[in-house]
């Protein structure tokens, strides 16, 4: 999806394509994802996002300040500049309300703020690969929008259009859904693309979905690249073929 294309940065909701698909409730979870990842509640997008507090240790802590370099928010060490993930990494899977992400002693998330959003994600694939899992998931939830996406989305130019435009957006209910899947697109310690394969069900129907973020290591963690229109994407599978499996076990 091109970055020029001044529409990417609008509602979905408000897209002819949407509205002739709204009927089918498989795209109604999709499109609805698409929403929360990308728009956050009211703040002023030129308002520091991140309060200086940090932490070595995981669990709730304050909203942690930018560092510089490769350093970790929050101290998690661990660094890798090139590399991908072939096989499902070792994990501990917990729960967001009935949705279930996966965590990582060593890659993350290794911090809570006080608001419930995770975030301290290992400089490595395995880091990206669980602070994209994370993202899709967070991504569920309304209450964290106004404090979590102040934090993800790093700077870039469409920072503030994207701060600005979930004000009044509504967000997805009556939906369960879980990881089954990924695949690293890319990663040279700087940017990653990952992408997430989930299942989702809604109202009896269930509808396989790929959760691709294109992220940037900035202020000691992996965030979501406001450089990019949309820096979360989500789009429908007809199956899973080509994701290595990822799920609860």
């Amino acid at each position: 999806m091109s970055d020029d294309n001044n529409n990417d940065s609008q509602s979905p909701f408000t897209r002819p394509g949407f509205i002739a698909a709204a009927i089918v409730v498989a795209l109604i979870v999709v499109c609805a994802i698409i929403l929360v990842a990308v728009n956050v509640g009211k703040g002023d997008p030129k308002a520091d996002p991140t309060p200086s507090a940090s932490s070595t240790s995981p669990g709730i802590i304050s909203s942690p300040g930018p560092v510089s370099g490769d350093k970790s928010v929050c101290g998690l060490s661990g660094t890798e500049l090139s590399g991908t993930v072939s096989a499902a990494p070792e994990t501990s899977w917990k729960y967001q309300d009935v949705l279930a992400y996966p965590t990582s002693q060593v890659a993350g998330p290794a911090a809570t703020a006080p608001s419930g959003y995770r975030y301290c994600f290992q400089h490595t694939p395995d880091g990206a690969l669980f602070a994209s899992a994370n993202f899709a998931i967070m991504s569920f939830d309304q209450s964290l929008r106004s404090t979590w996406l102040p934090y993800v989305l790093a700077p870039g130019q469409y920072r503030d259009s994207l701060l600005n435009s979930g004000l009044n957006a509504a967000n997805p209910s009556g939906i369960r859904a879980s990881i089954a899947g990924f695949r690293v697109l890319s990663y040279d310690g700087e940017h990653a693309q990952v992408d997430v394969a989930f299942q989702a069900t809604a109202s009896g129907q269930i509808v396989t979905g790929s959760f691709v973020a294109k992220l940037v290591w900035s202020g000691g963690d992996w965030k979501l690249d406001s450089s990019a229109a949309n820096p979360a994407q989500v789009d429908q599978l007809p199956n899973l073929a080509g994701y290595t499996a990822w799920t609860v076990g």
